[in-house]
């Protein structure tokens, strides 16, 4: 027993060493964007079917027809999604998709790159390996879609910009901003950190500006209203399949209910849901969502109205982006695969900077792993049995949603206790140091 105790220490010791060594991280960010890219041309998962099939048709309508979707015509992407459409062409349309999967692993490497080497929330030079790996870990249990999809483009900005939220919130909401440009979903994000932050009139101004340059481009290169067409691509959709929401008729549609079908609509090119009731779902889910959103940002206000100056971010922002972008998925209509990706912003942040907030961000964590492993499940690797309505997988893709909610329900309860416990104080934080938003 007296030597196995050192011997443990010694083994345990070693492991750390290995776990942070920069070498080895960075070996397995390659070895991880090569199994991705792998998967993605494996001819069976079609994991770059809107890569090849969508962005690229928009990409050579525009370098070769002169047509620019968001320009000349309605765009379902806000126009900044344009930049990685047409930059993957850079070395011509048949190395299309070999290079936007370059183009995800040099943006992934930057962000990777930040967080292995950045400061945590209270700004100190504390390097979480648990945060890397984690996001590493994720990225292979998701499989094809972590790549495959334009929203692969806003989670590095997304996640600088939540590391950088506490120190540089202006900074922070330029790459916020930039990223929403690129597709919506990091709005909630940027509420975050207007609710949590105590420069709100400096993150606000950021967004706002960064919104008007965008806008000014778009305007003089002649978009006009088209530039905003995308708020109103959205609205007319019905319920997508393999959405929380959907799931109810899912499993009316395989037992035979009458009535109740998959169909697949060639407009948006997706599989959807029709059924007595489907039209009023979704009709009222996007009020519900906000309705939800709402509510979740007043719980955060709460908590930084009973903190100190200073003090709420470094505890707040995680749990509470985290609570926003599952309450995103978890009523949406729309259920496609890459929102989970979403999911790892909020979680890397809450893990790098478990230190500086005193949460332990293990539980969402292992959910959120486990949501990657059954989104990759239902697709690509069987959305054809979920297409055709197998009970096996409507099983997975059941549990998948109800996890959503889990995860939802422990992110409330975290910002719910925030507001019912003491008040929060700067001096008072594990790291037991001022937090700077200079």
């Amino acid at each position: 027993m007296t030597q196995a105790t050192p011997t443990l220490a010694v083994l345990r010791s070693r492991t750390t060493r290995v776990a942070t060594a920069q070498g080895v991280l960075w070996a397995a960010f390659v070895l991880v964007h090569l199994w991705l890219g792998y998967l993605n041309f494996y001819p069976y998962f079609y994991g770059l079917g809107d890569v090849t099939g969508v962005y690229k048709f928009w990409a050579e309508q525009a370098l070769v027809a002169n047509s620019w979707v968001g320009i000349d015509t309605e765009f379902v992407y806000p126009l900044g999604a344009l930049v990685p459409i047409l930059a993957a062409a850079s070395f011509g349309l048949p190395a299309y998709a070999s290079t936007w999967m370059i183009l995800v692993a040099v943006v992934n490497a930057g962000a990777f790159a930040f967080l292995t080497g950045s400061r945590t929330l209270d700004g100190t030079r504390r390097f979480a390996p648990i945060a890397a790996w984690w996001w590493l870990v994720f990225l292979v249990l998701l499989g094809p879609i972590a790549t495959g999809r334009i929203d692969a483009f806003t989670v590095p900005f997304a996640l600088v910009g939540l590391l950088l939220a506490a120190r540089r919130p202006v900074v922070a909401s330029v790459l916020l901003t930039v990223a929403t440009w690129i597709k919506v979903w990091p709005a909630v994000l940027l509420a975050a950190v207007l609710v949590a932050s105590r420069r709100r009139a400096g993150v606000l101004y950021a967004a706002v500006l960064t919104s008007a340059v965008v806008l000014g481009v778009a305007l003089l290169l002649g978009s006009g209203a088209n530039v905003l067409s995308f708020i109103t691509q959205q609205t007319g959709r019905g319920l997508q399949i393999e959405a929380p929401i959907t799931t109810f008729w899912m499993w009316q549609a395989a037992a035979g209910v009458p009535g109740v079908g998959v169909y697949y609509d060639l407009d948006i090119l997706t599989y959807q849901m029709t059924g007595a009731g489907v039209e009023v779902a979704a009709a009222v889910m996007t009020p519900l969502l906000v309705l939800v959103a709402a509510g979740v940002c007043v719980l955060g206000y709460l908590v930084v109205r009973r903190a100190e100056p200073g003090a709420a971010l470094p505890v707040l922002l995680a749990p509470l982006s985290l609570a926003l972008v599952v309450a995103l998925i978890a009523f949406n209509k729309v259920g496609s695969p890459q929102f989970v990706l979403w999911l790892a912003v909020p979680i890397v942040l809450g893990l790098a900077s478990e230190r500086a907030s005193g949460l332990s961000f293990r539980t969402p964590a292992v959910l959120a792993l486990v949501i990657a492993l059954l989104t990759q499940l239902i697709y690509p690797v069987y959305y054809g049995n979920i297409v055709g309505l197998d009970p096996s997988l409507l099983g997975v893709l059941t549990l998948r949603n109800l996890l959503y909610f889990v995860l939802l329900g422990w992110a409330i309860t975290v910002l719910v206790r925030l507001v019912r416990g003491g008040k929060l104080d700067a001096g008072v934080l594990p790291a037991r140091r001022e937090t700077s938003e200079e």
